[in-house]
């Protein structure tokens, strides 16, 4: 099923806020995140409702923050990067919560907010270690470590296969969508934005 994001905006609607294309992402990354659930059931994944189905979820929307956050340092100034990053986190969370019902039996409120949350600032520290190739995107680390989390979520059967189809399959769908919307929000009207060159940093 095709996603269809908007990557640009309406040149007479002025310069968007952090938060505008923050909710731009995090609706991406939420449909990103149920077709790769659709990809890996038809893979033969079993990803069952409930805890499976919202930590596999949570998982997949950390990725996507962390390496959008890469992306941000490319291409904004220090300031805006902390302004986007955080309200991507902060949308993300209300995603999940937004979704509660769907991803878990008779959540508490505010839980699963608070759980994205938690998980967001513990995926910073983790994937600090790895870095973000301006031409390769997330090294082989990156990719890796994502797919170990998942390797904890899926049933024992699919150990086997479950980091192969993260790093070859998910991963990079996931990286070539979040490129693509992100290089259209992060443009002056008018111009193609080049993102600066990243140093091999983890903040």
């Amino acid at each position: 099923m095709a996603i269809r994001i908007r990557s640009h905006f309406h040149q007479g609607a002025g310069e968007r806020t952090m938060p505008e294309l923050a909710s731009v992402i995090a609706m991406l990354g939420w449909k990103l995140s149920q077709d790769a659930i659709r990809r890996m059931r038809t893979a033969q994944f079993d990803i069952d409702i409930g805890t499976q189905y919202f930590d596999f979820v949570c998982e997949y929307l950390a990725f996507m923050l962390h390496a959008a956050d890469r992306l941000a340092y490319r291409a904004l100034d220090a300031d805006k990067r902390v302004a986007f990053t955080t309200a991507l986190a902060l949308k993300l969370a209300e995603v999940v919560e937004d979704n509660r019902d769907m991803l878990m039996a008779e959540p508490e409120p505010g839980r699963c907010r608070r759980h994205f949350i938690d998980l967001a600032n513990e995926r910073g520290a983790d994937y600090a270690d790895f870095t973000y190739d301006q031409k390769e995107g997330p090294d082989f680390g990156f990719r890796r470590f994502f797919g170990s989390r998942l390797l904890e979520i899926v049933p024992e059967k699919d150990h086997s296969w479950v980091i192969d189809q993260i790093m070859e399959i998910e991963a990079p769908e996931a990286v070539k969508a979040l490129e693509s919307t992100l290089a259209g929000l992060f443009a002056p009207p008018g111009e193609a934005r080049r993102p600066r060159r990243e140093r091999n940093v983890g903040e």
